[in-house]
């Protein structure tokens, strides 16, 4: 597994409750709801993962900035959040990040070529979701 450079980020292992939970909330459009639950953990954290969570948090935010029509809002909030997620490569913590990435990143661009204008008629098929991934620890959790 490919992780950030320097210190071990603390991306093997299992992903915990609070982020399960996390992803469960963003997988289900509530965007509000994730927030909450990626921020406790956000403050919780003192390592490289804060970066993570803060990430996973922002490109949700971004979809909750798109249901409230916040053009501007969710542009700044996809490059912000996928900025901060791409350290953590291909996988971190059972997340796809390359996937939450690659889905974030074709998400903006069709965001930007619909411009605030065509705000609206952007195709839902084009909403990110998290992928889980096994770790050598575990399986996939039954409610993912």
């Amino acid at each position: 597994m490919t992780t950030p450079a320097g210190p071990d980020p603390g991306c093997s292992g299992s992903a915990s409750q609070g982020l399960l939970r996390g992803v469960r909330e963003f997988n289900a459009g509530l965007y509000f709801e994730c927030h909450e639950t990626l921020e406790e953990l956000w403050i919780a954290e003192p390592g490289p993962l804060r970066k993570l969570y803060q990430g996973v948090l922002q490109v949700g935010i971004a979809l909750l900035h798109r249901e409230r029509n916040n053009y501007r809002g969710a542009v700044a909030l996809l490059e912000s959040g996928s900025a901060l997620l791409e350290p953590f490569r291909p996988v971190c913590r059972q997340i796809d990040v390359s996937s939450l990435l690659a889905g974030a990143a074709r998400l903006r661009e069709a965001l930007v070529a619909l411009g605030p204008e065509g705000f609206a008629e952007l195709d839902p098929d084009l909403i990110p979701k998290i992928r889980l991934v096994p770790d050598s620890e575990s399986e996939f959790p039954p409610e993912t």
